[in-house]
């Protein structure tokens, strides 16, 4: 149909760039060649990282890139017994796996290993999983890939796949000492730039090993382009350089280096913004822009706003809690500028992103989120959709109507002799859902006005609910009386949730709701 030359099973194993050729070789039949070119594209994506740890490459020790390695992986656990018994079959003789690392790869393979039988633990050098998420989102993953019955063990650097004769590939060793006896390791531990080709052909590479690439993706070499997982991209949001791992990215660079040789425009890379989204068993988590590592690292003061709205109208069946932050700009040409969001939900949470995805590439603000004209029917959405919600609380944040505290800060304000944790749950919820702090003063927001006597005048009161409203309205009528009054940004559900928290009330649920019009 497009009249392409297309060569599977031929590995490009040489470039001469002062002749414009490239030595390739056939790997069915091994005959060996040179093929001129008028313009050469790079797109050898990236390959995946293997630790130089004792006992790496032994069989069963397995890393997935391509349909060739999912083959093998497939081979090697029908080899060990498991041939998909399904996650509900496991039982204590069922073969063991140990996924290393909790990136996008080890999370779904963590997943689809689970769902076909074997008993799988998910061991992560960092404090948490999924590193483009911030720790109390990324909590909330870990928590559904227990629920499912899948051990994750993070805080731990594998240190040797060692032999065991309990196990038919190793027992993986980790820094407590513990060994894991496995049937079969999958390495996740993320990607590396594949870029001998282009080190061959004398291109630039930036200081984490990428290609360097201008906005129409030429190297540094006359006629040598590259695009994909192996070059370096601007980072719009932090500023700088990185390299981010996305088909969407990709494709979209392929068209325009395309076009760059086609002579159809100039239009440029405009850079990459990490929308990327990825399935839990039962929930979806999906993030956009910077988290609050990278704006930290990037010097941008900033501030967020988390909500756990329903994923459509509550008074239509089957609504789901979406857990939804947003990270904004404070000072400057950024004050309320989007600069990040993360979203976790059963329902809902890839469509939210790529609205706040479009709000940054637009260089947007809360304000335009509050403002926002989104699809409303009681089963898809509610008439105040999540991102109006999310985009309301912040403008309450830069107005200086809300001074929020964030999850983390609660176990030192509780210490603190001058703050007050004030519970305006009712007395039935907290029962129900647990207590925020054994410390908390429990008065329910509809007795505040008449109660509010009851409170230190000369201290703190931080305010907190189930996912934040109510402690909003707690703490304007309390600062209007006089207090120094704080909201715990998203309440019992972000603390909950997070790491350390009891994960009660965390998840996939959502507040009973009255019956009401099609409006809301």
């Amino acid at each position: 149909r497009l009249n392409l030359d297309v060569r599977v099973r031929t590995e490009v194993t040489g470039v001469d760039v002062e002749k414009r050729a490239v030595m390739a070789k056939d790997l069915a039949t091994g005959e060996e060649y040179t093929q001129a070119y008028d313009e050469l594209v790079l797109a050898p994506g990236a390959v995946p990282f293997v630790p130089p740890i004792p006992g790496v490459r032994r069989p069963g020790a397995l890393s997935l890139r391509n349909l060739e390695d999912m083959d093998g992986i497939d081979a090697w656990l029908r080899s060990v017994g498991s041939a998909g018994g399904g996650e509900g079959s496991v039982g204590d003789e069922a073969p063991r796996a140990v996924v290393a690392g909790g990136g996008f790869i080890g999370v779904e393979m963590a997943e689809q290993l689970r769902r076909r039988g074997l008993r799988v633990t998910l061991v992560e050098a960092a404090p948490q999983l999924m590193a483009p998420l911030d720790p109390e989102v990324a909590s909330l993953l870990q928590a559904e890939l227990e629920r499912h019955g899948v051990r994750v063990v993070v805080n731990s650097p594998i240190q040797a796949l060692e032999d065991d004769p309990a196990a038919k590939c190793a027992a993986v060793v980790l820094p407590s000492g513990e060994r894991l006896p496995a049937d079969c390791v999958i390495l996740g531990l993320g990607v590396r730039p594949d870029t001998a080709l282009a080190k061959q052909a004398g291109c630039a590479l930036g200081p984490r090993g990428g290609i360097v690439v201008d906005a129409q993706m030429r190297t540094s070499v006359p006629h040598v382009w590259a695009v994909g997982d192996a070059v370096q991209v601007e980072n719009p949001v932090g500023g700088g350089q990185w390299m981010v791992a996305l088909a969407g990215p990709a494709n979209r660079q392929g068209r325009l280096c395309a076009d760059g040789i086609c002579g159809h425009g100039d239009r440029g890379y405009k850079g990459t913004f990490g929308a990327s989204a990825v399935r839990v068993f039962d929930l979806t988590a999906a993030g956009v822009g910077l988290n609050e590592r990278g704006l930290q690292a990037a010097g941008k003061p900033y501030a967020c706003v988390h909500v756990h709205p329903g994923s459509h109208a509550g008074y239509f069946p089957g609504a789901e809690t979406l857990s939804l932050k947003v990270l904004f700009g404070t000072e400057g040409e950024d004050r309320g500028r989007v600069l990040g969001a993360q979203a976790v939900g059963k329902d809902g949470a890839d469509k939210r992103i790529d609205v706040l995805s479009t709000a940054i590439q637009a260089g947007m603000t809360v304000d335009h989120l509050a403002d926002l004209e989104l699809c409303y029917a009681p089963p898809v959405g509610s008439a105040k959709d999540p991102i109006n919600m999310a985009g309301m609380a912040a403008q309450n944040v830069l107005q200086g109507l809300a001074q929020s505290v964030q999850w983390h800060e609660l176990p030192a304000l509780a210490e603190d002799a001058s703050v007050v944790l004030l519970d305006v749950r009712g007395a039935a919820e907290i029962a129900k859902q647990g207590a925020l702090h054994p410390s908390a003063v429990n008065i329910a927001v509809d007795d505040l006005r008449a109660r509010y006597g009851e409170l230190p005048a000369d201290k703190t009161i931080v305010c907190s609910c189930l996912s934040g409203q109510r402690a909003y309205y707690a703490a304007r009528l309390l600062a209007q009386r006089g207090f120094t009054a704080k909201v715990l940004d998203g309440s019992y559900r972000t603390v909950a949730g997070a790491p350390g928290g009891s994960r009660a009330f965390a998840g996939p649920q959502v507040d009973p709701a009255p019956a009401g019009p099609r409006a809301g």
